[in-house]
């Protein structure tokens, strides 16, 4: 099939004919046979780039080098322990970098001020009877991430699509959910547990494969319900809510609130909680009542318990103003030096607004396709300069087979591309493509830009 391949910069439009094919057999149709690691820096692959593509990728000044050792909460922990050479790895080096930065500790940015506005909350109306944990390590076992909390074996978050495993047994942590049931073992009855969560997900302004969350457990003992006339349960419910309504309004101000009934496998009943806020309904966070498995496999008979857990990107980007997610990340003096410590909802100011590139390229997929493992690529060559992989066009024909037509959206947010090096990164990530998802052009490469 001939396809048009468009690519868009502030100067220039470029238009390409290229051939695309996917075969049947893909390096993604089973998790045993997934992602492993070469010497490219950036991104691993099963098929090893070219020389020349593996040094385009490193010579590039936005490519930030990876370090082999971090500590995370007094454990050092090395590059090998997480990045292996193993079948059943899919942990890039670009999210192993994430791994050290701990946004949610840092007292002047926007995650840790919220963090803190949270705490100070909780200090307040709960007379510091609330632990606070925030430097747990976020690797974990697949028992303590799903097991523990109740999550179906055949529940798609388990999926190597979904979540990044340094082994079989072995992930980083997909909600911060992963501690709670230690936690109660060891006998915490109130406690908050922020961190850094890790997903394989989508490209946009508001998706990132690591992000931070917050979780919050109260265990309550037959005592503190039974003088009220309730049941357990009702009694928990309706001190999380009238707990959760008063963090959102320390927050956000007096606010329209409403709950929504919901699902999740380790609360019962569920809720999540929604605020009218900028003339628009916001979901805050999701919660409800501890499901009694949890609390009897923790050592806590004769208990209930309620738990939430909140999303601090989503509602820092509301609080702040950020309009993306990645500016999150970003060292650019221009954006951290706007926030100070204490400061809850000081709105960002733009510093620049530079233009977009845009690139489309369309393939014939498979059963074994899926979006995220081609954003894995598409961001492991790129990394941040991508702001967005969109779906444009889906196209079955009479004999069953379907094309996708996706676009790229690059864009830095501290200068302007040029043409020369967006086209250059676009050659590597249909090699990559090629190389791994078995996407690629039929014809060489030099001809793309003609």
């Amino acid at each position: 099939m001939l396809i048009r391949f468009r690519g868009a910069t502030a100067r220039h439009h470029h238009f390409m004919a290229v051939a695309i094919s996917l075969v049947q057999s893909t390096l993604f149709s089973k998790p045993s046979i997934f992602l492993h690691r070469n010497a490219l820096n950036g991104y691993s692959f099963s098929i090893p780039f070219s020389s020349s593509s593996a040094q385009k990728i490193q010579s590039h000044k936005w490519r930030q080098p990876v370090v082999s050792v971090l500590e995370l909460g007094g454990v050092k922990i090395g590059k090998d322990d997480v990045v292996r050479d193993d079948p059943t790895n899919n942990v890039p080096d670009a999210i192993f970098s994430k791994l050290g930065r701990q946004l949610h500790r840092r007292d002047q940015h926007p995650i840790g001020i919220l963090k803190n506005a949270i705490y100070d909350y909780f200090d307040a109306n709960y007379s510091n009877k609330f632990d606070k944990f925030d430097d747990l390590c976020p690797i974990v076992s697949t028992k303590e991430n799903f097991d523990d909390v109740l999550v179906p074996p055949d529940h798609i978050s388990r999926s190597y699509n979904d979540t990044y495993y340094i082994d079989p047994q072995t992930v980083l942590r997909c909600h911060t959910s992963a501690h709670q049931a230690e936690l109660l073992r060891r006998g915490h009855t109130h406690f908050l547990v922020t961190g850094d969560v890790y997903r394989r997900d989508s490209i946009d302004s508001t998706h990132y494969p690591v992000f931070h969350q917050m979780e919050g457990v109260r265990v309550f003992f037959p005592g503190d319900w039974e003088a009220s006339g309730m049941d357990g349960t009702s009694y928990a419910a309706e001190d999380l809510k009238k707990c959760l309504e008063g963090l959102a309004r320390h927050l956000f101000g007096d606010v329209e609130m409403r709950w929504i009934d919901t699902y999740f496998p380790f609360t019962n009943p569920s809720f999540e909680l929604e605020i009218y806020f900028q003339e628009k309904w916001l979901e805050v966070l999701g919660c409800g009542v501890t499901e009694q498995e949890i609390l009897k496999k923790s050592g806590k008979t004769d208990n209930v318990a309620w738990a939430f857990g909140l999303g601090l990107e989503r509602l820092a980007m509301v609080l702040f103003g950020i309009p993306d997610i990645r500016l999150f990340w970003s060292t650019d003096e221009r954006f951290t030096s706007q926030f100070s410590k204490g400061e809850l909802g000081v709105k960002f100011k733009p510093y620049s607004k530079y233009p977009p590139c845009y690139k489309d390229m369309s393939f014939w997929i498979n059963e074994s396709f899926t979006e995220n493992n081609l954003c894995e690529v598409v961001r492991g060559v790129a990394g941040d300069l991508v702001e967005e992989v969109q779906l444009i066009d889906d196209f079955t024909n009479k004999k069953g087979m379907t094309s996708q037509c996706y676009r790229i959206t690059y864009r830095s947010m501290e200068r302007s591309l040029t043409d020369e090096e967006i086209n250059e990164l676009q050659v590597i990530v249909l090699e990559c493509l090629n190389r791994n998802l078995k996407i690629g052009p039929t014809f060489p490469k030099e001809n793309l830009f003609s």
